[in-house]
């Protein structure tokens, strides 16, 4: 895939903004039925499957010189996909829930952070390009 003027950097971070976003609906959902009996708290992993479309050090890249092998990998950002499903790592309680509220509200601080500075970077990123295209290119 080319990435054009934007570079593989700013498809990244919108990824990332995508992720933090579902990430941010689970966390809300699992807050919300902290109290529902029998409810099992959701996690979304997304990190491993990002960390492989970006692919920066080129460790699951797959190639061939074969003419008569088929071209694999290099997915892009586009495939990415979050899975969402019960954390295995809980604790239940007498009624069957499964949310610890303290440890929820963490990551939602956590994510919360983690989304504000991925917004904060894209801004900067598209600020450069705007310059570049309005203010530093070329003499007038």
């Amino acid at each position: 895939m080319s990435y054009g003027m934007f570079g593989k950097t700013t498809y990244a971070l919108g990824a990332a903004i995508n992720f933090r976003q579902l990430q941010q609906d689970v966390i809300s959902a699992n807050i919300a039925n902290a109290e529902t009996p029998g409810y099992k708290e959701k996690k979304v992993d997304f990190e491993g499957a990002l960390r492989r479309a970006v692919d920066v050090d080129g460790l699951y890249r797959m190639s061939t010189d074969n003419p008569d092998q088929y071209p694999v990998g290099g997915g892009g950002l586009q495939n990415v996909r979050a899975d969402v499903y019960d954390d295995p790592d809980v604790t239940v309680s007498n009624d069957g829930n499964t949310v610890d509220l303290e440890k929820q509200m963490s990551k939602l601080s956590e994510n919360t952070i983690l989304y504000k500075a991925a917004v904060e970077l894209i801004n900067k990123k598209l600020a450069t390009l705007a310059y570049a295209v309005t203010e530093g290119g070329g003499s007038k």
